[in-house]
């Protein structure tokens, strides 16, 4: 269903996917402050959660998005629904992991999972994306991304 085909607007694309990778250590830092005023971390992420749903209400409304229905949804596969599991445990372990490890030692931590499971769902072709089989040189790339969050994380 995805693929890696390289078109003129990849660059583009690339450059906006880096400009989205700057927003974690930022929304960390945002919902642990207004965790700290709610009085725990499990407040600060429904907060989190309910601007984040108001927001794409607004843009749906705003674009004019139509609606699929429920049929649709009632032949998701099963595994296609822990999406917002996976967001709210995202959002909470930012708030309470963050403030304790810092940003760059969080997020260079949570980019080599995700590097990690990345390489890991492209060469089984797992979630909808297609096979990409890990190669040596994607091998190096992860070993380099491990070797970066090392370095960050020393003083």
């Amino acid at each position: 269903m995805y693929g890696h085909g390289m078109s003129p607007t990849t660059p583009l694309l690339i450059a906006f996917a880096i400009a989205v990778g700057c927003l974690p250590p930022l929304q960390a830092g945002v919902n642990a402050t207004i965790s700290g005023y709610h009085g725990h971390p499990l407040w600060g992420a429904i907060t989190n959660t309910i601007v984040a749903s108001l927001t794409l209400a607004v843009a749906i409304a705003a674009l004019r998005v139509p609606t699929s229905g429920l049929r649709g949804l009632a032949q998701a596969p099963p595994w296609s629904w822990f999406g917002g599991f996976m967001g709210a445990t995202m959002v909470v372990s930012a708030i309470v992991l963050a403030p304790r490890l810092g940003a760059a030692t969080y997020v260079t931590s949570t980019v080599v999972g995700t590097v990690t499971a990345s390489m890991l769902v492209d060469h089984f072709g797992f979630v909808g994306f297609s096979a990409h089989p890990v190669s040596a040189l994607r091998l190096c790339g992860g070993a380099l991304v491990v070797a970066g969050m090392i370095l960050v994380q020393r003083n």
